[in-house]
């Protein structure tokens, strides 16, 4: 290989013209020294430049495959953002993607979002395409839910109303291990281009988790609906809350804390897209054995759990539908948000991953990053419509839950 590089240029910009492209090589980084603080330069310093044009926003990268001066694991690609000069400017890895294909040489490539999917899903074949459609709805939904969902936690923390139901208290749980999830999803790429790898491990560690969590809390609130709508009268369980943070919260911290005293489980995990040579990264369970052997045995477990009691429930909200119509104070459209609220309350969307085990089925995939991306707005939108709906009822009405002895 050349001590410079092997440098790939994408023909899409160029179609139908005749431009000239500039390569420069510099031997010594010192033109570059003024902006660098505590970096040190494993390889050549390549310059490419298109004159009288920005080439930017490519849809398959520009690849350079890097000899590095002396082998070493914490390298990243980077590229210089110049500002009125040439020495007034900085270094930044966005958009870069770093790959060691052996221990001297690196491949440096741009990179793109990171659906929702990958959580769960293996979506290596997927196109490149729909990996980025994907990915900006993953994003949005995740960046909607994320701020929903701490909206809930603080009209929580504010409302002494709110406070006083059970019900509110498993919501509000539920709530904070998503935004947790979302939050520290949107971070997954960023962390993977850092340096360094510990960076990359926490927020593994924190994606898995809060989903650990979030599947966990689905399961609590399957349960507590359960207590609620079925065994209605007078259940009284001492220190109720506390028990059950003790499991929502607990049990996941045991499960990622066992993983994570194992090594090299967490941390930086690359996927290539299936019609480009375009590899992506970002922070996450690196072992596939471990993805589907906990993530997809303990959704599968509380997914069934879920469904079980989502149809019980289901079918006494009909039940009782059948015996109101005599009086016509039912309409069947209440009844259907109320068993949809339920599906949101319980992770129901989240089983849609089933029906992409083992090939691509895009419209599933879609349905599963809407869905599931922006549960933490469907849970805001459930509590601000049974906060409505309580509100009106009171006068007339006392609450029945479970009640928590502790107080």
């Amino acid at each position: 290989m050349s001590q410079v590089a092997d440098i790939q240029i994408p023909l899409e910009p160029f179609k139908n013209e005749n431009q000239t492209i500039g390569v420069v090589t510099y031997d010594s980084d010192q033109h570059f020294k003024l902006k660098v603080v505590n970096k040190t330069f494993f390889s050549k310093v390549i310059r490419i430049e298109v004159p009288g044009r920005d080439i930017s926003n490519l849809n398959n990268p520009l690849k350079m495959r890097f000899k590095l001066n002396k082998p070493d694991d914490n390298v990243s690609c980077q590229f210089y953002i110049e500002k009125g000069s040439v020495t007034d400017g900085f270094w930044s890895t966005a958009g870069c993607l770093t790959n060691k294909t052996s221990d001297d040489v690196v491949e440096c490539s741009c990179d793109h979002m990171t659906p929702f999917a990958v959580l769960l899903a293996d979506v290596k074949n997927i196109d490149g395409p729909h990996w980025e459609i994907l990915s900006y709805i993953s994003y949005v939904g995740c960046g909607l839910s994320a701020f929903f969902s701490a909206c809930t936690v603080l009209s929580f923390i504010f409302s002494s109303n709110a406070r006083a139901e059970v019900s509110n208290s498993i919501h509000v749980s539920l709530s904070a291990a998503l935004f947790l999830l979302n939050l520290s999803f949107m971070f997954s790429e960023w962390a993977a281009t850092l340096t360094v790898n510990e960076v990359c491990v926490f927020i593994a560690v924190m994606i898995h988790y809060s989903l650990l969590c979030s599947f966990t809390w689905m399961a609590i609130e399957a349960m507590h609906l359960y207590l609620l709508l079925i065994r209605v009268f007078n259940i009284h369980i001492r220190h109720y809350m506390v028990k059950l943070s003790l499991i929502g919260w607990g049990v996941p911290a045991v499960i990622a804390g066992g993983l994570l005293s194992a090594s090299n489980i967490y941390g930086m995990q690359e996927t290539a897209l299936s019609d480009t040579n375009t590899r992506n990264q970002f922070c996450w369970i690196k072992e596939r054995a471990v993805l589907y052997g906990v993530n997809i045995s303990y959704f599968s477990i509380i997914f069934m759990f879920n469904l079980g009691i989502l149809v019980t429930v289901s079918r006494q909200i009909f039940k009782l539908r059948r015996v109101g119509r005599r009086h016509n104070k039912m309409p069947i459209w209440k009844d259907t948000g109320t068993v949809l609220g339920l599906m949101c309350l319980q992770g129901t969307t989240w089983g849609l991953i089933f029906f992409s085990s083992g090939y691509i089925n895009y419209p599933i995939l879609y349905l599963f990053c809407i869905l599931n991306s922006m549960q933490g707005f469907y849970i805001f939108v459930w509590m601000c419509a049974s906060a409505r709906k309580n509100r009106a009822q009171a006068p007339n009405s006392k609450s029945k839950s479970t009640q928590d002895t502790s107080k």
